[in-house]
């Protein structure tokens, strides 16, 4: 069985991939007080995300690194893309 935490991280990368997000939104979008879907701090601290311009962390953008970016191409096969909407739905109704 597929790593949740894993199609949730494509998903995250393919959220802030599809337009640009600030640091507020990923907060609201994707803080989690679960430490097992602990995605967006992950991402951070796996080199993933980066924040660009912004005169305060809440107004920088979130963007994806090179390695993300790369993270986000190896996960874009269709089972991928499946078991990341199976996980999503999961974690929503686990809320």
């Amino acid at each position: 069985m597929p790593d949740p935490a894993d199609a949730l991280t494509l998903q995250f990368l393919a959220w802030v991939a599809e337009e640009p997000r600030t640091y507020a939104q990923a907060m609201e979008a994707w803080r989690s007080t679960c430490p097992r879907l602990s995605i967006w701090e992950d991402a951070i601290l796996d080199g993933l995300v980066a924040f660009a311009g912004g005169t305060t962390r809440n107004q920088s953008r979130v963007v994806l690194t090179p390695k993300g970016r790369a993270r986000l191409r190896e996960g874009e096969s269709e089972p991928a893309r499946q078991s990341a909407e199976t996980s999503w739905r999961i974690a929503v109704l686990a809320r």
